[in-house]
């Protein structure tokens, strides 16, 4: 970038936007969206749409009063680490056992169960499961506080991206009231977990982002006219190796990874974008080859600080693993062939370590063959009758059943039915329609603003849910369901939320279009709230006569 000097001798970059015009001053660019909104407002709006999340996912949680779907897995494997510190393998009648409330030693076998996911979302559920006791609501609240936590997070997130308390609520709203991410916050599994640190990940880099800025422009030119002069031929260095922010994102990323491997994709994803981001920074205050030289000074340390920080938090969650790995390597050993080493006694404490740390390496083996091979030869002979084709996840094309209960005859449960027909009880994981279809459009526009417009705020839902769900296409052959894409809702819902912020327009457009901008967001949010009230039955495991279930399948693949 050419500098020149102007007026007043400052300094300032040459350019212009996408319109044409003139780049702003440096001291613009690189001040905050949200600098001067009101900070109270700011945590108001986002803990009231919160609350109400909360609400509509607490509501009668205790239903279904039994295990439902995988919750067979995570609910008992979470109360066994609550109990144990590792998984136990349970006997063939937990689940009757335990859905009569028989909570007593004959549940567990006593040996460690092979379990294929880590361990940090069921921990989560284990702290539920210790507050309110191993029933139904005991083993879903915390995903139901998680999923409430996880709108507020988005909200202040599309807050800082748009500069608007308005947008974020926004945002949060349409995650509020969207049906997969309501059912996932109901039930005992572990994807809405990852959702949620996969959105703190994001908010926490978008936040260092504005810090860094700030910092730098602090550092080259306290006025910010430009850059001052003397910066070097590398910009300043050693004042932005601290990031605290990035650090808190390496361990929103461990945790997430910790939670279900698929959260490494979007590590990956936004490590490479934040090191656009850094160099972007540095070409603006005049660095020449700005790439190459932000690939040595940011792009090194940001690994250190993301991945790096990432990786130790997530071997740190398997604390409970490695402290009883003995157990592990006892049941699991010999018959995936870990090597003679686990056959020998290890004398000191550094040769504990080592051979805990060789098992869990060899462990994760298991676990990749579990979902690479295993799980593709059961595909193969077995399909699951739920299984669905990402490429359709964007229009919610093949929903998953979590529970039904039909043939509900009249009278019986309340069944109010008409004569000749029955009721039932379904949780359907169903997007809601108006987000997840308005929302796939959102994201296609937020392409062209980002890459032909140049609006670095639309590539943050862009890549987030490019890397929630494109690495899904590798794996199609193996049973993968539409669940899995309760990671990509919170940024669709970031994407919508910006594209009608977009129409909206700042405070000083024209009335005329503000008056059409707010036509189009409540037109938007009409929409997504009356089918939210529409489907809100086949979400919440509500009595309906058949023929109301009928008006709600409204593709074939949907029943």
């Amino acid at each position: 970038m050419t500098l020149t000097r102007g007026p007043a001798e400052s300094l300032r970059p040459l350019g212009s936007t996408p319109h044409g015009d003139p780049l702003p001053r440096l001291s613009t660019r690189f001040t905050s969206a949200v600098a001067g909104l009101s900070r109270w407002a700011g945590w108001l709006g986002p803990l009231v749409v919160a609350a109400l999340a909360l609400g509509l996912r607490l509501w009668q949680l205790g239903r279904p009063e039994q295990l439902t779907f995988d919750e067979t897995y995570y609910a008992k494997d979470a109360w066994s680490l609550s109990r144990y510190g590792f998984v136990q393998e349970t006997t063939d009648a937990a689940d009757d056992r335990i859905n009569a409330g028989e909570l007593d030693a004959r549940i567990f076998t006593g040996g460690p169960a092979q379990i294929v996911h880590p361990e940090v979302g069921k921990w989560m559920l284990a702290v539920g499961i210790r507050l309110f006791g191993m029933d139904p609501f005991g083993w879903r609240v915390a995903a139901a506080v998680t999923g409430a936590l996880t709108v507020l997070v988005l909200c202040r997130l599309v807050r800082r991206l748009s500069g608007s308390t308005l947008v974020g609520c926004l945002a949060g709203l349409l995650l509020c009231f969207d049906g997969l991410h309501l059912v996932m916050s109901r039930t005992a599994l572990i994807d809405v977990f990852v959702a949620f640190w996969l959105v703190c990940a994001v908010a926490c880099l978008v936040a260092d982002r504005d810090w860094g800025r700030r910092r730098l422009l602090r550092l080259v030119d306290p006025d910010g006219l430009g850059p001052a002069g003397g910066i070097g031929a590398w910009g300043p260095v050693r004042p932005l190796l601290w990031r605290p922010w990035r650090i808190a994102a390496g361990v929103c990323f461990g945790l997430a990874c910790g939670s279900k491997w698929n959260g490494v994709f979007v590590l990956a994803a936004f490590g490479l974008l934040v090191w656009a981001w850094d160099a972007g920074a540095r070409r603006a205050i005049g660095v020449s080859a700005a790439w190459a030289r932000s690939l040595v000074v940011d792009a090194v340390p940001a690994f250190l600080s993301l991945v790096g920080v990432a990786l130790v938090v997530y071997v740190g969650t398997w604390t409970g693993w490695l402290v009883h790995h003995d157990e592990m390597q006892e049941a699991y050993a010999e018959a995936y062939s870990w090597g003679d080493y686990a056959t020998e006694e290890p004398e000191s404490w550094a040769g504990e370590t080592q051979q805990a740390v060789r098992d869990l390496w060899n462990y994760h083996q298991q676990m990749w063959d579990f979902h690479t091979v295993s799980v593709v030869e059961t595909t193969r002979d077995d399909p699951h009758p739920y299984e669905s084709d990402p490429r359709g996840w964007l229009l919610t094309s093949r929903p998953v059943g979590i529970d039904l209960q039909g043939d509900i005859a009249p009278g019986d449960q309340g069944c109010t039915a008409p004569r000749g027909e029955t009721c039932l009880r379904q949780v359907l994981a169903l997007g809601n329609p108006a987000v997840w279809w308005l929302g796939a459009a959102a994201l296609l526009a937020s392409v062209w603003q980002w890459l032909a417009r140049r609006d670095w705020r639309f590539g943050v839902p862009v890549v987030a849910v490019s890397a929630s769900w494109l690495p899904w296409f590798r794996w199609d052959d193996r049973s993968i369901f539409f669940f899995y894409a309760v990671t990509m809702i919170p940024f669709t819902c970031a994407a919508l939320a910006l594209m009608l912020g977009a129409a909206l327009g700042p405070p000083t457009a024209r009335a005329s279009r503000r008056r059409a901008g707010a036509a189009a967001v409540g037109v938007v949010l009409f929409a997504v709230v009356v089918c939210f009230a529409f489907f809100w039955p086949i979400w919440t495991d509500q009595l309906i006569p058949n023929s109301q279930w009928q008006r709600r399948m409204w593709f074939d693949r949907w029943t």
